[in-house]
């Protein structure tokens, strides 16, 4: 099987703190914007038709394009996609930040413009996730994933406090300005200062039309039988994710009171969690076959949501939370390398465009289905229900050998 090709030599350690450091500085101004547009449509409406409207706008549009984004990611230079991207969703914030200046600022500009957002995301997603193969040798995947996981989770840490500190005294408009600033700075590293070859794919003469590319990426993942079993998978647990993703910050609201630092403590306390988990990853790897990390994960997930269903104190609700951020690294990197790991360089772009196709229309439709919910019945009752499917699914997982296969070390894997 053809194998993604790397930068070799001492080269691709500061190409690899280069990028990841623009996707830091660009993740850091992306989440401060999200936070405060996520606070602020809670504490203003408490309302969890108005939550779910949130997630259909900031994760349709990501839905609809990930897989022409995956083409792209496949076709032309990874790098300039990435930038692209960044520059859509720079544009989009200084545009809101101009309707809030002129006074026209609104629920649905706000809407709209994560909608906008969401395109650059789409675009985005797949081309990193490619571009790592490109420049980290391949034993070096885990542990740059690992670290990876544990510097998002570290900007997750700090931009929500800075989000709800900057709220408290200054107006969305300086927040939405931090993160044109800092996508400006991520596009600037990205094209002055980092070098990153293009994957053979895009230098070649693209014999194939755009639209038979992405037909070739669908019938690829159809021919792979793990990868149609595992995005099944996949797609039953963020669908059953939706409650503890986003009704969660509603349920300390209503349960706790409209306290902005409530809400910040779930989110520090969830990106503590993400940073141990990160480095525990980077130094153990996950267990020998990834489809039990990944199960195990995800069996983590639906037991700590059950605990946010039944727990009363605050404090023991944030622990939870920490405990939930922890299992996330090993979900997430066990998934990203067997990927990288499994699928030929041509096809990576198509395959991970497909996964965030997967996650962002999942999480809306569970949204649709558990937001208007929240308004009828208690929140404790959807964390509980949604638990416990999630437990079913991985006992599915972990009883799935064909699945279980896929896993297997390389040395293993025939």
């Amino acid at each position: 099987m053809e194998q993604p090709t790397n930068q070799t030599g001492s080269n691709w350690q500061r190409t690899t703190v280069l990028f990841l450091s623009s996707q830091t500085i660009s993740l850091f101004g992306s989440s401060l914007v999200q936070y405060a547009i996520t606070w602020y449509l809670t504490l203003r409406e408490q309302s969890g038709v108005i939550m779910m409207l949130s997630v259909v706008f900031g994760f349709l549009p990501t839905f609809f394009l990930s897989p022409f984004a995956g083409v792209w990611a496949d076709r032309y230079d990874r790098k300039k996609l990435i930038i692209l991207s960044d520059a859509v969703i720079a544009i989009s914030t200084l545009l809101l930040i101009l309707l809030f200046l002129s006074g026209e600022g609104s629920i649905w500009a706000l809407l709209i413009a994560s909608a906008i957002r969401a395109l650059g995301a789409g675009i985005q997603t797949p081309a990193v996730s490619a571009v790592l193969p490109q420049i980290v040798p391949k034993d070096k995947l885990t542990k740059v994933n690992g670290f990876n996981g544990s510097i998002q989770a570290l900007t997750m840490l700090v931009s929500p406090m800075a989000s709800g500190a900057l709220l408290n005294f200054a107006s969305l408009e300086i927040i939405f300005l931090i993160d044109v600033i800092t996508a400006i700075a991520a596009i600037i590293i990205l094209a002055f200062f980092l070098k990153i070859p293009s994957h053979n794919k895009a230098t070649q003469v693209q014999e194939n039309s755009y639209l038979t590319d992405l037909k070739l990426g669908f019938m690829y993942i159809k021919n792979q039988e793990f990868l149609k079993k595992l995005y099944s998978y996949f797609s039953l647990a963020y669908l059953l994710a939706a409650p503890v993703s986003f009704l969660t910050p509603l349920q300390v609201t209503r349960n706790y009171g409209g306290d902005v630092w409530r809400l910040t403590m779930i989110e520090v306390a969830f990106s503590l969690g993400m940073i141990i988990g990160g480095l525990i990853v980077a130094f153990w790897g996950g267990f020998k076959n990834r489809i039990h990390s990944i199960a195990f994960a995800i069996l983590m997930m639906g037991v700590c949501t059950v605990l946010l269903g039944v727990i009363l104190n605050f404090w023991y609700y944030s622990l939870i939370m920490a405990l939930f951020g922890m299992v996330i690294p090993l979900l997430s990197a066990s998934t990203i390398v067997l990927l990288q790991e499994k699928v030929p360089e041509d096809y990576l772009g198509r395959v991970f465009g497909v996964e965030t196709m997967i996650a962002t229309a999942m999480m809306p439709l569970g949204m649709v289905l558990f937001g208007p919910l929240a308004d009828l019945v208690r929140i404790e009752w959807l964390l509980l229900v949604s638990g416990l499917l999630l437990f079913i699914v991985t006992l599915f997982m972990f009883n799935d050998k064909q699945l279980l296969k896929s896993g297997e070390p390389k040395e293993n894997d025939q």
